[in-house]
C-alpha cells in the first residue's frame, strides 16, 4: 500500500488541509488557470487571493499567483469554512483508552464535516478539545439521531475497528418513541429494499431483494406513545426510521418520513426520539468483551408537552 504523502501544514481548527493531485497532462501553464477550473464553487478572485496569502502549499512551501503548473505534483489547503449555526448541545465522552474513544453525542450534532457541517461536529469538536489530531469514526451517526459514537484514537488501530462495523460484527441496539398502535403486532423482524439516492435527502423502499432488516420490539407504552427497541442487523441509510414508518408508526420528530419537510438548522425543537443506546462487540486488539450504553433518554417518554414546546 504506497503511503500517503504528509500535509506541509497543520491542521486548522481540527481539521487536515485538503490535498489536490494536479493531473499529468493539460493545457495550463499556472496553476491559477488550473485552479480556476478545477474548483467552479470558489470564485477565481477568492483562489487569486488564497494565492496572494500564501495559503496554498506545494511540497516545499507556500505557491504565489505566479506559481507554474507542475503535472503531477501534490498542492495543499485549507478551505473556507461555511458559516454554521453553534449546536447548544455537548458530547459526552464515556470511555476513553489506547485506541478508543466513545462518546454519547446530542442530537443535531453531526458526526463528522461534511456540507454546511464543519466545525459543529462530533469529529471536530472531540480533535479540538481533547487534543486528539488524528482521531478518526469508525462509523458514522446520523446528525438528527442522539447516542453513542465510537472514534479510534491511533491511527494504526483504524483498519481493525472499522473493518468490526463494515463486517456487521457489532451488535447495535436503538431505543426510538414513536405511536403506539395495537394493530402493530410486535415484536417483528422487517426486511425491505432501501436505496437512497444520492442528492435525494429521503431514502425509500423498492422493489427487489431485502437489502435492509431490523428487529422492533415494543417496550412498553402509554397515553398513545410507545417506547421501542430497535435492532439493525444491516445499516442502510436511515433503515429504522424507514422501518418505523413502513409498520405506520413513525418516529415521533422525524422531519423526512412519512414526508419530507424543511427545517431550519438553528431550529432545535422536536429532535427525532430515535436514541444509539448499545454498542457490544469483541474488541479485534485484545479480545475483550465490551459494551457501551448511552446514558441520555428520549424527551418525548419524559414529558411529551415539553418535547413538543
Amino acid at each position: 500500500m504506497r503511503r500517503k504523502r504528509p500535509a506541509p501544514i497543520p491542521p486548522r481548527h481540527g481539521l487536515d488541509p485538503a490535498r489536490l493531485r494536479l493531473p499529468e497532462e493539460g493545457p495550463w501553464t499556472t496553476l491559477l488557470e488550473h485552479l480556476v477550473e478545477r474548483l467552479p464553487r470558489v470564485a477565481p478572485a477568492r483562489i487569486e487571493e488564497m494565492l496572494h496569502e500564501q495559503r496554498i502549499h506545494g511540497e516545499n512551501g507556500p505557491l504565489g499567483i505566479d506559481a507554474a503548473y507542475v503535472p503531477g505534483s501534490f498542492i495543499w489547503f485549507h478551505r473556507d469554512l461555511p458559516d454554521e449555526v453553534p449546536v447548544p448541545f455537548d458530547v459526552t465522552v464515556l470511555h476513553r483508552d489506547e485506541h478508543l474513544l466513545v462518546v454519547d453525542k446530542p442530537h443535531f450534532l453531526a458526526t463528522i464535516p461534511r456540507g454546511r457541517h464543519v466545525l459543529e461536529t462530533a469529529l471536530v469538536r472531540l480533535r479540538r478539545s481533547l487534543d486528539l489530531p488524528a482521531l478518526s469514526p469508525a462509523h458514522r451517526l446520523d446528525r438528527v439521531t442522539a447516542g453513542l459514537v465510537m472514534f479510534v484514537i491511533t491511527p494504526s488501530a483504524r483498519g481493525a475497528y472499522q473493518t468490526m462495523f463494515r463486517d456487521r460484527l457489532v451488535h447495535k441496539e436503538y431505543e426510538a418513541i414513536a405511536p403506539y398502535d395495537p394493530l402493530v403486532e410486535l415484536p417483528r423482524v422487517v426486511r425491505s429494499r432501501i436505496v437512497k439516492e444520492r442528492g435525494v435527502l429521503a431514502a425509500q423502499e423498492v422493489p427487489g431483494p431485502p437489502n435492509a432488516e431490523s428487529t422492533v420490539e415494543l417496550l412498553e407504552h402509554r397515553d398513545g406513545l410507545g417506547r421501542y427497541r430497535l435492532t439493525p442487523a444491516t445499516g442502510r441509510t436511515h433503515q429504522l426510521r424507514v422501518h418505523m414508518c413502513s409498520l405506520g408508526i413513525p418516529i415521533l420528530g422525524d422531519d423526512f418520513y412519512p414526508e419530507l419537510h424543511e427545517k431550519p438548522l438553528d431550529d432545535f425543537t422536536k429532535p427525532l426520539q430515535l436514541l444509539a443506546k448499545v454498542l457490544e462487540f469483541e474488541d479485534p486488539l485484545t479480545g475483550e468483551h465490551r459494551r457501551f450504553t448511552s446514558g441520555r433518554t428520549l424527551a418525548a417518554w419524559d414529558s411529551l408537552e415539553e418535547w413538543a414546546s
